[in-house]
């Protein structure tokens, strides 16, 4: 199977496994999805804060207010 079918083979085995799920079990299984969607997302936003903060040390951006920046998007 190549590689796009493989994936949408294994998400299809993936959704079919939690129909057989309780209830009870499918919203555990949604909270611990959620939870590690969160998690995944503060990683990505904490690393995105760390990369703009070495750029700034680098000299790679400069400060501006948000009337400069409002204007250098609109020009």
């Amino acid at each position: 199977m190549g590689g796009y079918s493989k994936v949408m083979g294994d998400f299809s085995e993936v959704v079919e496994a939690a129909d057989k799920l309780t209830p009870e079990e499918q919203e555990v299984l949604i909270n611990i999805l959620n939870r590690r969607l969160a998690n995944r997302r503060r990683s990505e936003l904490a690393k995105d804060v760390q990369d703009a903060q070495q750029e700034f040390q680098r000299g790679g951006c400069e400060p501006k207010t948000p009337d400069q920046l409002i204007k250098e998007i609109l020009s």
